[in-house]
């Protein structure tokens, strides 16, 4: 008989997740009264795993076969902090610890609370948001495109429909310098479309002037790229966002410039005054040199991407606290928040100044960090991050829900593991952050989720050019495509989409996932599916704000609630080959709901359906 214990669950911990300073946490052990426990404790311990505290436990009751031990603690200072039990009984003394929701003796890992501070608020109108992300060069196209002060060489795809180029160039560098002219004027077209999605956050993959077609290695921060258009059109493109309910954030690549930019200037484009230029220049002491000019620090050893020194005075007062800083300057012209490129890089000091000037300047902004792990208990360079626990970040890019949808579609988890990696998130993470966390499916950084979802292929950059899904794969990924987006519709945070995904645009990493959304070749039928999905968001408060407790998970079923407010929806997800009779309901949306007697549904193989408790 074995001892039980699960964070998860109120009869274990209360309350639910992260605490707050100073508030009181309530931990119940059930031991088997056969163990002839002498003594419990809780040992409480630092992040880095070493005990803080030993807090005795105290029997409460027997239920049935088991003693019930109750002990509590609280926090006093925002943290990460870990515990485990020890249990003494006539034998001596043997410990506690967590195998996946259970208690496993002398083996396994620690439990994790997380205090935050009393103060941390994210905005309101980011909370169970739909987020549409745009990788600018590629959405759409309106009018002539103005190429004066254009950084060279480059190339300018002549029709829309036109493949991306792949190939590697004469030297073998693939130059990433191909554009098709996507620009401000286009998405502001298109806003209404957007808006049709029940989108209510645009973001967008880097703008400032730069070499490449991803942007990613910045030439000028406060300049948008001449191929995107003016600071007005950039404006104007803000204006009919915010017109329509829908904010706006901006990518924000503080790790690195570009080495052709006007900080670094290694082809002398802007001037001979870079960094690589003079030893005197005022950007000088952003970067370092190991043997200036040729010899520099950079991102994952591109040496187009020289690296920053972000804790440098200079600049910090560049992109952040200058009265026109960077941050301030796009957020004067209209935009909302930022979405923070490689957050793991930036130092923890970096993005709370950050955080606490964009809230200067607007106390509803919104600020987004690039962490593909959990994040609430992220390593990295060997040292422990306060994303939460400081008070950073208002929300993550969710990658650990991508992987489990993934996992339980393509047959991987039978719905176990995805319930586990949810609950985990959603544990850890304060609420307020959840509500906000950017649920999605595809990126810039991803194979298209309809590729993903049924072929892995890792061939050469020509094979993966030339390869497209077999009618068969293709009716099989829109299948799972369906369900898939109502997983990430109906569970919490906030779902985005990768521009074209909702219309079945297909394509490997990078650049195949970078490829023109496809104006009147849409899949009109997956389209009507996404919109609908929006509009269910958008009518049901549970799906946005509601908490989450799952019912059934495993046997390839899925079975969850949200609750909010006293009004609570049943989600039901069925992968198996098999009928599944489910409690009836008001249904609210349903897919393959085969039939629907008095007390009983019947939702038929891959079927999905949100319904109503009544």
């Amino acid at each position: 008989m074995r001892i039980l214990f699960d964070s998860k669950k109120p009869e274990f911990k209360s309350p639910f997740g992260t605490l707050s300073p100073g508030q009181l946490c309530t931990l119940h052990l059930h031991i088997p009264a056969s163990v002839c426990t002498q003594r419990a404790e809780i040992v409480l311990c630092y992040e880095n795993g070493s005990p803080a505290r030993y807090l005795e436990m105290h029997r409460q009751e027997q239920r049935g076969v088991y003693d019930i031990y109750e002990g509590e603690f609280s926090l006093f200072a925002p943290g990460l902090y870990f515990y485990y039990f020890q249990i003494h009984d006539p034998h001596g003394m043997f410990r506690l610890f967590k195998q996946g929701d259970d208690a496993n003796m002398e083996a396994g890992d620690l439990w994790q609370v997380s205090c935050i501070p009393a103060d941390f608020t994210t905005p309101d109108w980011a909370k169970g948001a739909i987020i549409y992300q745009i990788f600018p060069d590629r959405f759409c196209r309106s009018g002539k495109v103005d190429l004066t002060g254009k950084l060279e060489p480059y190339t300018l795809h002549k029709d829309w429909n036109e493949d991306v180029d792949w190939a590697p160039d004469e030297n073998g560098i693939i130059q990433n310098n191909d554009f098709f002219g996507g620009n401000f004027r286009g998405i502001t077209e298109k806003m209404d479309y957007i808006a049709s999605l029940g989108v209510t956050i645009l973001y967008l993959n880097p703008i400032s002037k730069s070499f490449s077609n991803h942007r990613y290695d910045t030439g000028d921060y406060k300049t948008p790229d001449p191929m995107l258009g003016t600071e007005a059109d950039f404006k104007a493109m803000c204006d009919a966002a915010h017109a329509r309910g829908i904010k706006v954030i901006l990518d924000g690549v503080y790790s690195h410039t570009g080495s052709d930019s006007l900080y670094f200037d290694r082809k002398h484009t802007f001037g001979g005054n870079g960094a690589f230029c003079t030893q005197k220049s005022p950007y000088y002491n952003w970067y370092t040199f190991y043997q200036w000019p040729i010899n520099y620090h950079s991102w994952w050893n591109f040496d187009t991407l020289p690296t920053v020194n972000k804790m440098h005075p200079d600049f910090i007062k560049y992109i952040i606290t200058d009265e026109d800083s960077v941050v301030a300057h796009w957020m004067k012209l209209g935009a909302d928040g930022f979405r923070l490129d490689v957050a793991d890089e930036l130092p923890d000091e970096f993005i709370r100044m950050i955080h606490d000037r964009i809230r200067a300047i607007n106390p509803d902004a919104f600020l987004l960090g690039e962490v593909w792990e959990d994040a609430s208990n992220k390593m990295a360079y060997d040292k422990r991050r306060r994303y939460f626990t400081n008070g950073e970040l208002d929300s993550v890019m969710n990658y650990p829900f991508r992987t489990a949808i993934l996992d339980f579609m393509r047959g991987r988890d039978s719905g176990q593991g995805l319930k586990n990696t949810v609950m985990s998130i959603v544990e850890n993470y304060p609420p307020q952050v959840v509500a906000c966390n950017m649920n999605l499916l595809g990126t810039h950084d991803t194979p298209r989720i309809l590729t993903a979802l049924v072929d892995d292929f890792d061939g050469s950059r020509e094979e993966k050019a030339h390869r497209h899904l077999s009618r068969n794969q293709l009716e099989v990924a829109r299948d799972r495509l369906m369900m898939a987006s109502f997983l990430q519709y109906t569970l919490p945070g906030s779902p985005s989409l990768y521009y074209a995904d909702e219309t079945g645009m297909e394509g490997y990493k990078d650049p195949f996932n970078r490829r023109t959304y496809p104006w009147g070749r849409e899949d009109t039928e997956l389209l009507s599916h996404f919109r609908c999905l929006g509009k269910l968001r958008a009518q049901q408060e549970p799906l946005r704000l509601g908490d989450i407790r799952f019912f059934a998970a495993g046997d390839k079923h899925l079975g969850f609630s949200r609750s909010y407010q006293g009004k609570t929806v049943k989600i039901y997800v069925n992968r198996s080959g098999d009928p599944w009779d489910i409690p009836a309901g008001r249904v609210i949306f349903g897919k393959n709901l085969q039939t629907i007697a008095h007390d009983w549904l019947t939702l038929a193989p891959r079927g999905c359906c949100v319904v109503e408790e009544e």
